[in-house]
């Protein structure tokens, strides 16, 4: 699959939005890898023992931040970059998602990128509350860049 400009620019704007939602340095840094299903079914097997692909991965670098108070722990010192991590986004699967559920390549990349930057900021989904707190941040960041569902 062709990553469009469009792509790469709804990427980083999902991306920046949600740097100066959660008050992140402007030196924060991501890693962001657009792959194929085998690809991401190789690190989902590797890291997460499940032999299947999957639409996101994310990788953080600082698997101890508490998102009630991550300004704080993310704290470094004056001109150092905060690593938070890497996201990889199958894009097979995501196109697959975006015609499943009748809207855009594009949105279906900036949902997938909320989701990875919200587990980089150490939210998760292991219960219904906390899948509900999940999709209203994700919602919400979405909502500022006018990307909503549908």
């Amino acid at each position: 699959m062709t990553i469009t400009e469009q792509m790469t620019q709804t990427v980083r704007a999902v991306v920046n939005k949600s740097a100066q939602v959660y008050g992140l340095e402007e030196k924060a840094e991501v890693g962001l890898i657009f792959a194929d299903d085998e690809y991401i079914r190789k690190l989902n097997f590797e890291y997460r023992d499940k032999d299947c692909s999957t639409d996101v991965l994310s990788f953080a670098l600082n698997d101890h931040i508490d998102h009630d108070t991550e300004p704080e722990i993310l704290g470094n010192p004056p001109g150092m970059e905060i690593l938070l991590g890497d996201i990889v986004i199958s894009l097979e699967t995501a196109a697959r998602q975006a015609e499943e559920f009748g809207h855009s390549m594009e949105r279906e990349l900036a949902y997938l990128t909320i989701h990875g930057m919200l587990h980089l900021l150490g939210y998760d989904h292991e219960d219904e509350a906390e899948r509900a707190d999940m999709r209203k941040e994700e919602e919400h960041v979405l909502s500022l860049l006018g990307i909503t569902r549908g």
